[in-house]
């Protein structure tokens, strides 16, 4: 789809939504890798993209954004419609749309990214779903057997290396928790004293290490960074558990996402090369998975909060 007929979708999905009844005002195409997202005055307006029915449950996503904009994680909902998954939010003025190369640049991004998710993970929030990583992991696999897409070499017996994070994981369980579960850098609106969080589609209870885990992998965090994050999140030297179940999510979230990007590959998403994402997903999982922390960090796991 040009940017004109992306346009011309908006304007026409304009015209349901009261709130915006008459708007003749420009639309400015923003970012989104699976969705369309638009500035339109001073909303922001938010239309699925094709397919992404296959995988996203828009109405956890819909309670979970009201949820998080209540908890004041992230900005006002003014408009929502479950059945379409359209959503109306406030735009927000001076706040930068966050990438890895930001993370690096502003000062202090990474703590105000540990203290947004610190806010999140004690607001109490439900939501519906639950962010089950194996069961996820088990899911994408059954929709990837519907498409003609090959998996990366490798792959089942890279799983099965993985069981022995399922175990240890399984054994001292963190308590669900509402979490995002999807932090690409673009979904942080960093304002230069806060950060808030948009993009809920993937959002659920979820063990909340997942979260900052993911999100060292998103942001490309060196050691400072992620300490930065930790340090900010916790308010105090986490447990050796604790940072092992960090280390441990951020190759799981590769080899989940690999999956991912094989999906959008097959519905033909024309946003990324979505064969080579997978592909260096895959091989940067592997590599986590060789590393002598990642083994470490599954003994501190499997011992509990008590291990050293």
């Amino acid at each position: 789809m040009t940017e004109e007929a992306e346009i011309a979708l908006a304007r026409e999905t304009i015209k349901t939504i009261p709130l915006l009844a008459g708007y003749n005002g420009p639309i400015e195409r923003l970012g989104g890798l699976t969705n369309l997202v638009f500035r339109v005055g001073d909303h922001c307006l938010r239309i699925p993209g094709k397919g992404t029915e296959e995988y996203i449950d828009r109405v956890n996503e819909m309670v979970a954004t009201e949820a998080v904009a209540r908890a004041g994680v992230g900005p006002d909902i003014l408009f929502a419609d479950p059945a379409s998954g359209i959503f109306l939010s406030r735009y927000l003025n001076g706040a930068a749309t966050m990438t890895p190369d930001r993370f690096r640049s502003r000062a202090g991004a990474a703590a105000r990214a540990g203290k947004a998710f610190r806010k999140l993970h004690d607001s109490g929030a439900i939501f519906p779903a639950r962010f089950e990583l194996f069961a996820m992991i088990d899911s994408y696999l059954g929709i990837l057997e519907t498409k003609d897409v090959a998996l990366p070499m490798g792959y089942h017996d890279v799983l099965r290396e993985a069981e022995a994070v399922r175990a240890a994981l399984s054994a001292h369980p963190l308590p669900n928790l509402a979490c995002h579960c999807d932090p690409l850098c673009e979904n942080f609106l960093d304002d230069g004293e806060r950060m808030w969080i948009v993009d809920w589609e993937y959002s659920g209870m979820n063990d909340p290490m997942w979260d900052l885990g993911d999100l060292c992998i998103e942001g490309g965090f060196g050691p400072e960074q992620e300490e930065e994050m930790i340090q900010a999140y916790f308010g105090r030297e986490p447990s050796p558990a604790e940072r092992g179940r960090i280390v441990i999510y951020k190759a799981m979230c590769d080899l989940l996402w690999t999956l991912w990007g094989l999906i959008q590959l097959a519905n033909g998403n024309p946003a990324d090369d979505f064969r080579i994402y997978a592909d260096n997903r895959f091989a940067r999982c592997r590599g986590l998975m060789q590393i002598s922390d990642f083994s470490r960090a599954i003994e501190s796991v499997a011992r509990g909060s008590s291990g050293g």
